[in-house]
């Protein structure tokens, strides 16, 4: 099985607005990987995620706020030869951004981030509470690099 790498930007971002989870890497305080798995919004370049107002995850953001966040889809068992344990593989596309985390504290560009969210999920229209904006943690990630590849493709397949 091959895999190659996508490099053009539109079928990366369409890949990322097709997934309903992203995988959030984040460095714990100890020096060692977190990865946590997390709603999204995505919009021009940049990633929109939210939590609450304090924790763990937060401390952790403060002193290193580099994070790795990944997009997978189109998971499929596919193989060579069905009696071939080593010829299966997964076929599947992803995508891997990097950038940093900054908190987004202005109570109406919460309210924007937000709804970039939940526009990923429904074409409802919200309504949030001051009190609600004012305690939610609302995460912005300009991504900084976005590389993708396509894993599990046969030889005479194209990417």
């Amino acid at each position: 099985m091959k895999t190659y790498i996508i490099e053009d930007k539109q079928r990366l971002e369409s890949i990322i607005l097709r997934c309903d989870t992203c995988f959030v890497g984040i460095t714990d305080l100890k020096g060692n990987p977190y990865v946590i798995p997390m709603s999204f919004g995505y919009a021009d370049g940049v990633l929109y995620l939210h939590s609450g107002p304090e924790g763990s995850k937060l401390e952790m953001l403060e002193r290193n706020p580099n994070v790795c966040i990944t997009f997978s889809a189109g998971q499929e068992l596919v193989y060579q030869h069905a009696k071939v344990a080593c010829s299966y593989s997964m076929r599947s596309e992803s995508v891997m951004c990097r950038g940093q985390v900054e908190f987004i504290e202005e109570i109406e560009d919460k309210r924007k981030a937000l709804d970039i969210t939940m526009r990923h999920y429904t074409n409802n229209e919200f309504g949030y509470s001051e009190p609600a904006l004012r305690n939610v943690k609302v995460w912005q990630v300009k991504v900084e690099q976005m590389t993708g590849k396509v894993f599990g493709l046969r030889a005479h397949e194209n990417p």
